[in-house]
């Protein structure tokens, strides 16, 4: 058997990460600013999080959400107290599309209708509804197209006060920052006038901040700079640091109802271990502070470098946009200068560090990023 060869792959095998730094398996050094695709947000193999894995894996690695589970509880207490939402409730799942998912389908419940809205450029999994409300079209199947979903244009009010206004769409879904849109923020008068409508028509408020959450905006959730408290957020990426675990977050207004929702690996005994370890690391390094510090002594410095036509983002979420495809530098900054970015689009370059990254080593990614693009 052969893997479905549906990814692209540069020819680097990893085999070994420490912090910012991969090794592959010829010991060549990568400085990582990608963190794949913004997962790791304590850094590779803090020790913390790997004592605390193989210590629950001697224990007890799983078992189903039928019995009592005090890691769930633990977690959930932890996450509500760093993040700010300490009233809300937590339904624990295994990826991004599967915490999106069960957003959509429990706003669905709450108010009984079937409409979504969401925006251009959007993307929010590829799951059969969460793949309906990202704006890629060819990433949709024929078996998508039966959800109504109606895609607006990002920061636009009028649009969406000119959609709600029938009182018949039973969400809308944003990101805090949209990722693969290009490091676009919403404006923070367009977040609070936008939680204002839905709350004035009926309609739930999910924010998506599955790779803008967790501190990677150097606040905990991206929305948070607009003061707004969202009906429903969800949460993956960076929660497990490479463990595959996810999350929604609920408002109070909501009521649990037994059998609605459900799923057989989520919130596991190893799921748990690593989540309630990423956020006490995250805590006790104050990690959500030092994205917010380092990031913006990147962003500042970006700033200064004239080919870039624009610097985007917060914290250590950082778009830099280019008048040229940016493939070339990019291969190059990889093969010569031992760098791993992201990418949106052609022109379109996307940082996204370990939340651990220091100033030092943001200096030596400037040093050599500079030397592929000038």
């Amino acid at each position: 058997m052969k893997l479905f060869d549906v990814y692209p792959r540069w020819q680097i095998e990893p085999v070994r990460a420490q912090g910012c730094k991969i090794y592959d398996k010829d010991g060549t050094e990568y400085l990582d600013f990608y963190g794949g695709h913004a997962v790791i947000s304590i850094g590779h193999s803090h020790p913390k999080y790997v004592e605390a894995i193989t210590n629950q894996l001697n224990k007890i690695g799983f078992y189903s959400n039928s019995v009592r589970n005090s890691l769930q509880d633990e977690y959930a207490e932890k996450l509500g107290q760093l993040s700010g939402y300490s009233d809300y409730s937590l339904f624990m799942v295994n990826s991004g599309a599967e915490a999106n998912e069960n957003a959509l389908k429990l706003a669905s419940f709450h108010n009984g209708r079937k409409k979504i809205l969401a925006f251009r450029h959007a993307f929010h999994g590829r799951t059969f509804a969460a793949v309906k409300v990202t704006d890629i079209p060819a990433y949709l199947a024929p078996i998508n197209e039966g959800l109504p979903v109606n895609f607006i244009p990002f920061n636009d009010i009028e649009a969406v006060r000119k959609v709600l206004q029938q009182n018949d769409v039973s969400s809308v879904i944003i990101e805090g920052i949209q990722g693969i849109g290009g490091i676009r923020t919403p404006e923070p008068i367009f977040l609070q006038e936008l939680h204002k409508v839905c709350a004035e028509t009926g309609t739930v408020l999910i924010v998506d901040e599955i790779q803008s959450g967790y501190g990677r905006s150097g606040k905990f959730f991206a929305h948070q700079y607009a003061d707004i408290r969202p009906d429903i957020i969800t949460i993956a990426k960076g929660m497990g640091n490479g463990f595959p675990v996810s999350g929604v977050l609920i408002s109070p207004a909501f009521k649990a109802v037994s059998g609605q929702l459900g799923t057989t690996f989520g919130g596991n005994h190893l799921a748990c271990a690593a989540a309630n370890a990423v956020i006490d690391v995250i805590r006790e390094e104050n990690l959500v502070e030092n994205a917010a510090k380092v990031g913006a002594y990147l962003i500042e410095e970006l700033k200064k470098i004239a080919r870039i036509k624009e610097v985007r983002g917060h914290g250590l979420m950082i778009g830099l946009e280019f008048e040229e495809p940016i493939k070339p530098m990019r291969d190059k900054l990889l093969s010569e200068e031992k760098v791993f970015t992201g990418v949106t689009g052609a022109h379109v370059f996307r940082l996204l560090p370990p939340l651990c990254v220091s100033k030092e080593e943001v200096d030596e990614f400037l040093k050599r990023f500079k030397k592929v693009i000038v």
